[in-house]
């Protein structure tokens, strides 16, 4: 792993752990699976996992975040 790639993945599992506790008021949680270029896969695990509105949090409130505070992310994704 590159020294590029490996700060990426702990900015991005940094900013994860910053947005667990809100995710885990509402009895879900979020973890990361990997990086594929600018795409981060995440897996919404608990009541994320089978929530209708599971596509808003990742993108409205998961991707929002991460995309602001590591300018190199373009998407999140649910694997």
């Amino acid at each position: 792993m590159t020294n590029a790639i490996a700060t990426l993945e702990q900015q991005v599992r940094e900013t994860l752990e910053e947005l667990r506790p809100a995710l885990q008021m509402d009895g879900g949680d979020v973890e990361f699976v990997g990086i594929d270029g600018s795409v981060v896969q995440v897996r919404l695990l608990g009541a994320c996992g089978g929530c209708p509105m599971a596509t808003m949090t990742l993108v409205g409130f998961v991707e929002e975040r991460l995309k602001q505070r590591v300018p190199e992310v373009r998407q999140v994704v649910s694997v």
